[in-house]
């Protein structure tokens, strides 16, 4: 392997410690955080430090007609990041400096692998705030956010990743460098090859330097929480919410079986005999303590069993972090769910419209049932974005069918319902089937023509969206 013409090259054009062969680094890099789905094992993972390095690594990569698939840091829940076999991985994490800070433009330029709770404390220096925080903020990498258009909890007030992507570079299948969008506050010269690229994955190009919006950093936040008998009664009072024009700064939902799993993780102090949380903030500044207690009247009408607000900035970001501990508890309570450690996880991701949300939760219960699998649902519930996971023995066969099958019925709910099979994970290996059924033909054939047009060989992140 390490004696290839191939990887003789990537390591005359980007020196030893750039081109890494080490089966153990291989194996590292064959897949993101998705559980069940299928990966590779690439033939080299290169680190490139540059543009440049990365033009090199394509070009090199198109001479030899290899895959590359780039790679952030990994923590995807789709599979987007998994290597295929014989695959030259693209890892960006070595491209990680925050290049540029303009605060009269509001603007940070940073390359790809740079950390996204670092860009955050970046910018607080200068009193900016970059608002799209997925829950893996503190791993995961620009690059991976922009390439999967990321959301997290900001999202119901701020919007996710691509409202705030003014401008890319990219290094095209051609080895070509193209830069789109600008640094002006407006613009609308040509098409929106920003946006195309924003949640395409991988499959379109390699991103090298992003250009991002910043906003002035909110005021302190105001934090409640209101417990439910039923998560449709907490699907009820984010419709209420939504209904009567409020825009929390946050607005999550966590089941009980989350609420336990957090608690069991670290205990915080958790309810854990009610079916559901929501958990609510106002950062409006003045406005804040009233716009709390209307949200906590709209729960009251919606069956909320107890509301208490948070009574100072420490304990409103200890509810924060359980929060977002929720991943991790999950998995360790799926892991230990069944003999030797065989527990996991399928991830799934829908988003409705905030009206249809209490129907979505009812749904996920009856799946549960009828699949006669655990299923512990956590997310964004001021936008619609909910993550049913469902937990299932990977060393049984028949524990994996039924909780593919809780997993697919999930999404055609979710379609039902008027939604969308991703609200924020993206589509990578899991959902290919799915997306295709919610475009439809036109749509699939307008996306397989753009890819044709710019990876003509099919060789960035084959297999992934489509």
């Amino acid at each position: 392997m390490a004696g290839s013409p191939l990887v003789n090259d990537l390591r005359a054009a980007l020196g030893d410690d750039a081109v890494l062969t080490d089966p153990d680094l291989l194996r590292l890099h064959r897949k993101d955080e998705a559980d069940l789905c299928e990966a590779g094992t690439p033939l080299v993972v290169t680190r490139p430090r540059s543009t440049a390095d990365v033009v090199e690594v394509v070009t090199i990569a198109g001479r030899y007609g290899v895959p590359v698939v780039p790679q952030g840091a990994r923590t995807g829940l789709a599979g987007a990041a998994n290597a295929v076999d014989g695959a030259v991985v693209v890892s960006m994490v070595a491209m990680d400096a925050v290049l540029e800070i303009d605060p009269v433009s509001r603007i940070a330029v940073v390359q790809p692998g740079v950390v996204n709770a670092a860009l955050s404390a970046e910018v607080a220096k200068q009193g900016l705030w970059y608002p799209p925080d997925p829950g893996s903020w503190e791993m995961s990498t620009i690059g991976g956010n922009v390439s999967t258009n990321a959301g997290g909890m900001c999202c119901v007030k701020y919007g996710v990743t691509t409202e705030y992507v003014l401008g890319l570079e990219v290094v095209l299948a051609s080895g070509e460098v193209l830069r789109t969008g600008r640094r002006t506050a407006k613009g609308v010269a040509g098409y929106d090859l920003t946006r195309l690229f924003v949640g395409s994955e991988g499959t379109l190009g390699v991103i090298t330097e992003v250009t991002v919006a910043l906003r002035p950093a909110p005021a302190e936040s105001l934090t409640m929480v209101a417990v439910f008998p039923t998560t449709a009664a907490a699907g009820r009072a984010v419709a209420r919410i939504a209904e009567d024009g409020l825009t929390p700064s946050l607005l999550e939902l966590i089941d009980r079986t989350y609420l336990r799993a957090i608690e069991a993780y670290r205990p915080m102090g958790l309810r854990t005999d009610v079916e559901a949380l929501l958990l609510a903030s106002a950062d409006t500044g003045s406005q804040a303590a009233g716009d709390l207690a209307r949200l906590a009247e709209l729960c009251e009408a919606a069956g909320a069993e107890e509301i208490y607000a948070a009574t100072d900035a420490v304990e409103a970001a200890a509810l924060l972090q359980a929060r977002r501990l929720g991943h991790a508890a999950m998995e360790k309570f799926a892991r230990e769910s069944f003999p030797g450690g065989n527990g996991g996880m399928v991830i799934d991701d829908v988003a409705v419209p905030r009206g249809a949300l209490a129907a979505l939760l009812d749904g996920v219960a009856r799946i549960a049932v009828e699949c006669d699998v655990t299923i512990g649902v956590v997310g964004h519930a001021g936008d619609g974005n909910m993550h049913p996971n469902i937990v299932v023995d990977r060393a049984d066969p028949a524990s994996l069918e039924r909780g593919r099958r809780a997993f697919d019925e999930i999404i055609r709910l979710g379609l039902e319902l008027g939604g969308t099979c991703t609200g924020e994970h993206g589509v990578g290996l899991l959902k290919r089937d799915w997306l295709a059924r919610e475009i439809g033909p036109v749509s699939l054939r307008v996306h397989q023509a753009i890819k044709a047009a710019l990876d003509p060989a099919g060789l960035f992140n084959p297999g992934k969206v489509f």
